[in-house]
């Protein structure tokens, strides 16, 4: 019914090859030959997977690459306070804005005391970071 003009010089892709990008070089390459896996990482709470809590999935386009990410990741410290704090944005930035203790609780599954070291360690972060600022 609706016919169409093609642009010269504008080829029709076929198929679309789903890619990827290297966390290290950032080369791009096919999905097929990602080396992928996951290191311990307290700022990661991925919004969709909670049973990933704790844990960044790295991606990589050879095992050498893959091996000097990961390395950077260990010598990386895991704080506790970190993940909460993580948690507790996901479930702010997720839903209603404004929740109660109680609320907040149940959408993270963190007890008070937890939520209430994650809200210090996050405020002493930032004006840590309000210190380096020029």
């Amino acid at each position: 019914m609706w016919n169409r003009k093609r642009r010269k010089g504008r080829r029709r892709n076929a198929r679309a090859v789903p890619m990827e990008l290297c966390d290290l070089c950032a080369r791009v390459f096919p999905e097929e030959e990602a080396v992928r896996g996951y290191v311990p990482d307290s700022s990661s709470a991925p919004p969709a997977q909670e049973r990933f809590d704790g844990l960044r999935l790295i991606t990589a386009c050879c095992d050498d690459h893959f091996d000097v990410v990961k390395d950077g990741y260990q010598d990386r410290p895991f704080v506790e306070e970190e993940l909460w704090a993580a948690k507790l944005t996901r479930a702010l930035t997720t839903g209603p804005p404004a929740l109660s203790m109680d609320q907040l609780a149940c959408r993270t599954g963190l007890h008070e005391p937890q939520i209430r070291r994650a809200i210090a360690w996050h405020n002493e972060q930032m004006r840590q970071r309000q210190r380096m600022d020029p």
